[in-house]
């Protein structure tokens, strides 16, 4: 594989973005577009995304894909959830019939896990910020899924024994001695005494996320040169 970095000042125009955007679109030597996120302020992060060409969104953001998604129908799906649920089958194989949880709902993560681990056999619940016993509704799963970005807020107590849990989350903080060190959404230390599994931060799901843009790259490829996804 070959990397083009496009380095844009922070006063870049949307329109210009846009621009580029549609030049990728056409340069037949990219099969794949990542528009890294956050976006400055003033920019349309989804106007954005829904410009990449479908068979070229290799983050899976875009509204082609992420509703090919929901209807269950082959498409590029985005990296995080995919590389979550790639851990999970390596780890548990068939997971049909159990329920798993997924604590977030963002269209980043939460949202397209959620449907993929559905199209699994799974049965899924979704916790939110506007859940009223978050712990409660954790303790029933099989498979727990966290990704809120709340440093530490799955405790001990929030955790079946045996339950299988996979920390999307990471924050930068900074420890007693000044320094600094990157937490998940999971207190990975005393619920590690609990989880029959579970990922750490860092060096779980990032390097799941990187090694899923490879992949869903390569497969963006074939998309376009034969006609279909592997």
């Amino acid at each position: 594989m070959r990397s083009f970095m496009h380095m844009l000042p922070e006063t870049t125009s949307e329109e210009e973005l846009l621009g580029l955007v549609d030049r990728l679109n056409n340069d037949p030597e990219i099969h794949g577009i990542l528009v890294q996120l956050p976006l400055p302020a003033g920019l349309d992060a989804r106007r954005v995304t829904n410009a990449i060409a479908p068979e070229k969104d290799v983050d899976g953001l875009g509204e082609v894909n992420a509703g090919r998604l929901a209807v269950n129908l082959p498409g590029i799906v985005p990296c995080t959830p995919l590389g979550c649920l790639l851990l999970l089958r390596d780890q548990l194989g068939d997971m049909t019939g159990l329920h798993a949880v997924v604590i977030g709902c963002s269209n980043l993560v939460g949202k397209p896990l959620a449907l993929m681990l559905l199209a699994e056999g799974c049965t899924v619940s979704i916790a939110h910020i506007h859940t009223r016993d978050t712990a409660a509704v954790a303790r029933e799963a099989d498979i727990l899924v966290v990704a809120t970005g709340c440093r530490e807020l799955v405790r001990k107590d929030w955790v079946k024994p045996g339950a299988t849990v996979i920390d999307v989350g990471i924050t930068r903080t900074t420890t007693p001695d000044g320094k600094s060190r990157l937490v998940g959404d999971v207190a990975f230390d005393e619920v590690a005494t609990v989880a029959g599994r579970i990922t750490p931060v860092p060096g779980g799901v990032g390097p799941m996320t990187i090694a899923c843009l490879l992949s869903n790259t390569l497969a963006a490829a074939r998309l376009q040169i034969e006609g279909k996804l592997p």
